[in-house]
């Protein structure tokens, strides 16, 4: 047997030693965090998560017998971390945030709950079902001195950010002209979104609308972060219901207008693609460039014959991901002030959502004060 001398095993102890002490500190960083709702389906990106060990899930509030069955047994959650209620929950467990994973129209009762105890939140796109609400949110956020954020799946696409640099930092195509952004799939029944899902999604007074909400709002997003957090001067919509016996309360085809001081931007929502679409054009006085997809760019500059397409750089850690984002917010290494998840940034979204659903069934322009 190979015998160590009394220096190698005391270096091969500190090695053990470093080695624990990351694993703990990596294990402390963890966030831990309540889950609100479990019937949108974006909440099944929190729960590979919290399968793979990312994430400290250490409360769920679900009133829904079904549905928390159905995540018990998948996720192998344990019975004592659910609850019917936030309110419940939050009487238990003193999660670092709220995450919220239910209709927009519960969205302020979260806040609600979390804002007194100091508690923060960050709920699925968009922020809120009308300004009225979002409004609230926003007053609840300054009393209490929490953070009311807004996730966004595009977000955390390379491409976008990007797009972002190239065209606000290095003014790689001069100032913005137009920006058109195409959002949507074939549609939520169509590409078998669960039940629950489906149920509110397609509800006007859950989500708000329909395609208009569900992928106007990354327009909407996007372009009030690239016209560094300014509202439009007015909103022009048209909605379409092409599959009406299929949604027969809400739109599956909008086209919004947003009209700038020296802009226009197109956004253009649908139920009704051929296939998922996820992106953004954004032409300047010198070139154009396009975030084709989650990685791919094509960039073409005033005077060359082609684009370029080329892959995006990798993301910054605390940029990669929610989760990622929401430890650096919390701790205070950054700050949300005009980003893509902040509250300023979606408080203009759902004006802009407003404004489109006004100008829709009107058919006359909305002027933003």
């Amino acid at each position: 047997m190979l015998k160590l001398t009394s220096n190698v095993k005391t270096a091969f102890s500190l090695l053990v030693f470093s080695l624990l002490f990351v694993n703990v500190a990596q294990a402390q960083q963890k966030l831990n965090v309540a889950v609100v709702g479990l019937n949108h389906d974006h909440v099944y990106l929190i729960m590979n998560s919290y399968q793979k060990g990312d994430v400290n899930i250490i409360g769920i509030a679900e009133g829904n017998p079904e549905l928390v069955t159905r995540f018990k047994n998948r996720y192998k959650i344990p019975d004592s971390i659910f609850y019917k209620t936030l309110p419940q929950l939050l009487e238990s467990k003193k999660p670092d945030v709220v995450l919220a994973y239910n209709a927009i129209s519960d969205h302020l009762a979260v806040v609600e709950a979390a804002a007194p105890l100091g508690i923060s939140v960050m709920v699925e796109k968009p922020l809120a079902i009308n300004s009225k609400q979002a409004n609230r949110m926003a007053e609840l956020a300054k009393q209490y001195s929490i953070q009311v954020l807004t996730n966004y799946e595009t977000t955390w696409y390379p491409s976008n950010q990007e797009v972002y640099r190239n065209v606000k930092d290095a003014n790689q195509i001069g100032s913005i002209r137009k920006m058109i952004v195409h959002d949507g799939h074939q549609g939520p029944n169509e590409i078998g979104v669960s039940k629950e899902f489906l149920n509110w999604l397609t509800d006007p007074d859950k989500n708000g609308a329909g395609a208009l909400v569900d992928f106007g709002c990354y327009g909407a997003n996007l372009m009030t972060w690239l016209m560094d957090g300014k509202a439009p001067l007015s909103v022009t919509a048209i909605t379409y219901q092409i599959k009406k016996t299929v949604y027969p309360n809400v739109d599956d085809d909008a086209t919004i207008l947003l009209e700038y001081k020296d802009a226009t931007g197109i956004v253009e929502a649908s139920w009704n693609w051929p296939f998922s679409i996820k992106d953004l054009e954004v032409f300047g006085a010198s070139g154009y460039i396009q975030a084709v997809n989650e990685n791919d760019l094509r960039i073409k500059e005033n005077g060359k014959s082609d684009y370029k397409i080329y892959k995006a750089k990798e993301l910054a850690p605390t940029y990669a991901n929610h989760l990622s984002y929401l430890s650096a917010i919390l701790k205070g290494s950054i700050k949300s002030q005009s980003d893509l998840s902040s509250l300023s940034n979606n408080l203009i979204v759902v004006k802009i959502l407003e404004a489109a659903k006004q100008s829709a069934k009107t058919g006359k322009k909305v002027y933003l004060n």
